[in-house]
């Protein structure tokens, strides 16, 4: 295989080249730099960058059917620059929730937000990848950067644990990827997805079969996903809640978005052999993910726990097949970094004197001594339950309806129920907050986290109100995807 670089490849991934360059520059502010200084001015650097890399991403030319470079193994189309304004987007909002908590539990370090950009350039790199090995690069590029951060508190034994246990799972399923991809390789006689998409019909080397199912495994790590969540809860738990923030942002939409491409792509032709795959991981995410939360007492593993729930229902959407399917999975991705990362704005806000605070019970009284934060998340848990009319009732009710149109009535019924179940502990938080009587007075919020949360609030509260301007675009991506 010979790689020509030319200016029309190139300009095709100026975006991931803007952001990697951006990245070393912002390394070497920070190395020579000292104190807050270099905190903050890597901080507000990689903001800009990522603001920049976002303009790039949108004024990109795509064409109908998107654009390829460097022999195929990169792909850039509407569908992966909505996917990528997301990751950007999730990126940006998390690492505006860190600054004040970093200072305050006096760990701020300007490699922190020079991690953040490179797991970014990573994530951009998975989305845009049309080859197996561009993937396995862009995923652990990605994946590194993420083992760093989640110990970025070095001398707390649980951030410590934390990425040593993502790091040893982590590490798992990169070997469980490359050895699907090998065979892949082996019996289909070609890494590129273009190439081999022909060649996996609906009667596949048994080989590749197997393969496929060791590729899955491996990304349903990235997305949390049941049977191979045992890492979340304890990372999110962990990690300094900002970090537990962006896990749950840019690196779901990074890995929902590759297994899409993947399955869709070239095991497209395979859909009854993934399919089936896909709806017990679906449902085992539901039902897991809503059960196992209802008797946690930390937040923070509450929130683990109802990402996995959250990426079982995702699921749903693709394991229906068809554009309407693929349409959920993006507006649920969008709604769900609006709702998450406003919800970790919350609990980045529970703080009693200077002191960081995760039980649940600490939010009693909340809606007396704080009304406007108990308000903003009442608002997120009755989203994330589903109410109407909030934007999470539109991110269900869309993969809900393409499971229906796709005769999976089981799927969809036991994703109905699953979200009956997981309200319970949703509401049990509003419960707390509206019902018990004040045990303690938080601080007052940081301007960024405030900024942060009223901004997602007035979004999930007020996304019926146009909700076309996500709705419109997913749906227009979403069939170059699988062609309407």
């Amino acid at each position: 295989m010979s790689i020509v670089l030319d200016k029309a490849e190139l300009a095709i991934v100026v975006p991931e080249l803007f952001l990697a360059l951006a990245s070393l520059v912002l390394l070497m502010a920070g190395a020579f730099s000292k104190g807050q200084r270099a905190v903050r001015g890597t901080t507000v650097g990689a903001l800009f960058a990522f603001a920049v890399t976002a303009l790039f991403v949108v004024l990109l030319p795509y064409g109908d059917s998107g654009r390829v470079a460097f022999n195929g193994l990169i792909h850039v189309s509407a569908f992966t620059a909505f996917l990528k304004v997301l990751i950007l987007l999730g990126s940006a909002l998390a690492l505006v929730l860190s600054t004040d908590f970093f200072e305050k539990e006096k760990i701020a370090r300007f490699e922190y937000p020079v991690l953040v950009v490179l797991a970014t350039v990573g994530m951009l790199l998975m989305v845009s990848a049309s080859d197996l090995m561009t993937l396995y690069m862009g995923l652990e590029m990605q994946s590194l950067a993420l083992y760093v951060i989640a110990s970025i508190h070095r001398d707390n034994a649980k951030s410590t644990e934390a990425g040593l246990k993502y790091f040893v799972l982590g590490a798992l399923s990169s070997g469980l990827l490359l050895y699907g991809i090998s065979l892949v390789y082996g019996y289909g006689g070609s890494t590129n997805f273009t190439l081999l998409a022909p060649q996996l019909t609906d009667h596949p080397p048994t080989g590749v079969v197997i393969g496929l199912v060791f590729v899955i495994a491996a990304l349903a790590f990235k997305v949390s996903a049941v049977p191979f969540h045992m890492w979340t809860p304890d990372v999110y738990e962990g990690a300094p809640t900002p970090v537990a923030s962006f896990f749950a942002a840019a690196p779901k939409v990074a890995a929902m978005g590759l297994l899409v491409q993947v399955l869709t792509g070239p095991f497209g032709g395979m859909v009854a052999q993934w399919q089936q795959v896909i709806v017990f991981v679906s449902i085992a995410s539901m039902v897991f993910g809503s059960v196992a939360a209802i008797n946690q007492k930390n937040i923070k593993r509450l929130m683990a726990y109802s990402s996995i729930g959250h990426m079982g229902f995702t699921l749903v959407g693709l394991a229906a097949a068809n554009a309407d399917g693929i349409l959920g999975v993006l507006v649920y991705l969008a709604v769900y970094v609006v709702m998450g990362l406003g919800t970790f704005a919350c609990i980045i806000a529970m703080r009693v004197k200077g002191q960081a605070v995760e039980n649940i019970d600490d939010l009693a009284g909340l809606s007396r001594t704080q009304p406007l934060v108990a308000l903003a998340l009442a608002l997120f848990m009755f989203s994330m339950a589903g109410i109407p009319p909030l934007a999470g009732f539109f991110s269900k009710f869309y993969v809900f309806r393409a499971a229906v149109q796709a005769d999976l009535f089981a799927l969809a019924i036991i994703g109905v129920l699953a979200s009956v179940v997981g309200a319970f502990y949703y509401l049990r938080v509003i419960k707390v907050m509206y019902f018990d009587q004040p045990s303690v007075t938080f601080d007052k919020m940081a301007p960024g986290v405030a900024l942060v949360a009223g901004s997602t609030c007035l979004v999930t509260l007020l996304f019926w109100v146009y909700p076309s301007a996500v709705i419109s675009t997913a749906a227009r991506v979403s069939a170059l995807v699988i062609g309407g």
